[in-house]
């Protein structure tokens, strides 16, 4: 493992180290790929310094599948070499119980996700999206419940609204189990977390680790010419064709353009961009290959911006009508 590949940086207030990218297991490690391909684009990720491995309950097909997947790939002698997440909230069975942050469905979730991993415990448990049928509170308690009996080292949220986070950070703060991190969606195209929750996470020392940086693959190189018949918008997964705009698309052009004066793709650029805040501690990538991985990793050698690059990206973002 080379730690010098790329910066650590610290989440929010505590005392973990995370990298600056890390590896997301949505796509990529589910039923159907080839067992060898995944240990080639994990064993990539330890060569780049990736410690950090995001993971959740769903993630397949089918469910449950990349936690299978990773269980597989990660020796014990790695164990406390890396940090593991999962996350709980959707539905996973059916009935009343398979779905939501009650306190029921959540330990159960979570203990089904740790007989899958193969762990003794997980080094963060996210709720990974809101409940309005159960009291936060309850949803709190049941973190706190976690760190307690050692099921997981830390807990976070994803997907929470700004007012929702401040208030599950205080509550959390009260009862000695700090809320360690957000994971939100993040992208130079969908900036809404600029708005209110940056704040709220920086006044409460919580940390920010962001999904879906390279917007499904809108901010590559990908689709400059149009949507290519093997792409994940060609075949509707996550991505669907109505969001390559003619709009989106100038915009990603004119990215290109300054990418390339600075020595960078695209996705590069848009991965130093979305790390050019101190208050986002990590981007999320996926990868279908070592090779894409090793090349989005390299976004870390170029993370400085002058203020005439990032005014040409505003700029750009202004005049096509993107800037969400």
């Amino acid at each position: 493992m080379d730690y010098e590949r790329q910066p650590y940086r610290r989440c929010g207030r505590s005392g973990l180290l995370l990298p600056a990218v890390s590896l997301g297991l949505w796509h990529n490690f589910g039923g159907g790929k080839s067992l060898d391909s995944q240990r080639a684009i994990f064993h990539k990720a330890l060569d780049l310094g990736i410690t950090h491995f995001d993971i959740a309950d769903r993630y397949g097909p089918p469910f449950g599948a990349a936690e299978a997947t990773f269980s597989r790939l990660l020796s014990p002698s790695l164990r406390d070499e890396v940090v593991v997440t999962t996350k709980g909230s959707n539905p996973m069975w059916d009935g009343p119980y398979g779905k939501g942050n009650s306190r029921k469905h959540l330990l159960a979730t979570l203990d089904r996700s740790l007989a899958r991993l193969g762990l003794d415990n997980v080094d963060i448990f996210y709720l990974h999206r809101e409940d309005a049928d159960t009291p936060l509170e309850e949803q709190v308690a049941t973190l706190d419940y976690m760190v307690r009996t050692g099921r997981t080292l830390y807990v976070g949220v994803s997907n929470f609204s700004p007012e929702n986070t401040a208030r599950a950070a205080g509550m959390l703060r009260d009862l000695g189990t700090p809320l360690l991190v957000h994971q939100p969606s993040y992208s130079l195209l969908n900036r809404r977390i600029e708005d209110e929750l940056l704040d709220v996470l920086e006044q409460h020392g919580v940390g920010c680790v962001v999904y879906s940086p390279l917007a499904q693959g809108l901010l590559t190189d990908r689709y400059l010419n149009g949507i290519p018949d093997d792409s994940r918008a060609a075949e509707g997964r996550f991505l669907t064709p109505d969001r390559v705009t003619p709009q989106v698309l100038t915009f990603v052009r004119a990215l290109a353009e300054i990418a390339e004066a600075r020595g960078q793709s695209v996705a590069q650029l848009a991965l130093a961009w979305a790390l050019r805040d101190p208050r986002i501690t990590s981007v999320l990538v996926g990868a279908s290959s070592p090779e894409q991985l090793e090349a989005n990793v390299a976004a870390v050698d170029r993370l400085d911006f002058t203020d005439e690059e990032l005014a040409a990206i505003e700029r750009t973002a202004k005049e096509t009508g993107v800037h969400a």
